[in-house]
């Protein structure tokens, strides 16, 4: 699992002390701050209430490491506290002076033709259809599916036969990552977006992901204060988005 692999490689990393702050499971987000000697980094992972089984937590007392230890947990309050802890480090950490500070859909060229959207991201989706590729948009909870959406159950029929493949980076939450790639290796891109994928580009190094759209928080306190308020949108105000070749 994928999640493993990530939460060895953001524990060798931290080199202080890194304190937390803040810490929510909440929605839209979950999300840890955290305050080094560099400043403040917020990091975020969204929340599934689907997934949800029980509201439970065997984290005793909340610090950064036990977060981090949880990301591969399986249960998913856990996992998405990991997570967020991961990202928290990731953006304490990452280096955007390479990045591409564009939409991810500005990322196909005229060579791509069939496109999989991993998550019915509606922006993204009409975005791609306005510039006439061939989509499949796979969705897992049927609360966000319409009449051109495919269940994810579908996807290890059809991602062999994609170019391209957009995923949604809650895929990394829900377990999904791994088969992803494995059933999509023949897309010449495969990039990760949202602010779930605030992730380091390294620690992707060698997956098959190509690339990763995310969000870099810039007012923290206000990004906090919008998540604490339920607004995604108040959120993404406060926030950059970029984009990053791994």
């Amino acid at each position: 699992m994928l999640l493993t692999e990530f939460k060895k490689k953001a524990l060798r990393l931290i080199d202080e002390e890194l304190k937390v702050l803040d810490f929510s499971f909440g929605l839209p987000y979950t999300y840890v701050l955290i305050e080094g000697k560099r400043g403040k980094a917020l990091g975020v992972a969204m929340t599934l209430p689907e997934e949800i089984g029980r509201f439970d937590n065997s984290i005793e007392e909340p610090a950064l490491e036990a977060f981090i230890e949880r990301a591969d947990s399986l249960n998913i309050i856990e996992r998405s506290l990991g997570l967020a802890a991961i990202n928290a480090v990731s953006q304490y950490y990452i280096d955007l002076s390479d990045a591409k500070w564009v939409d991810a859909v500005e990322l196909l060229d005229g060579d791509v033709e069939k496109v999989a959207v991993i998550g019915n991201m509606p922006p993204i989706v009409r975005a791609l259809r306005e510039r006439g590729f061939e989509l499949y948009v796979f969705e897992r909870n049927p609360k966000l599916w319409d009449r051109e959406t495919l269940s994810d159950s579908l996807e290890y029929w059809l991602l062999p036969e994609v170019d391209a493949v957009m995923a949604s980076a809650s895929c990394m939450i829900n377990g999904t990552l791994d088969m992803l790639l494995d059933r999509a290796k023949n897309a010449r891109i495969f990039l990760l977006t949202g602010p779930t994928g605030q992730v380091l580009p390294e620690f992707l190094r060698g997956t098959g992901v190509t690339h990763v759209a995310s969000m870099k928080v810039v007012k923290v306190e206000r990004a906090i204060l919008q998540l604490k308020l339920g607004c995604f949108r108040g959120f993404s105000d406060e926030s950059r988005k970029y984009v990053l070749e791994i």
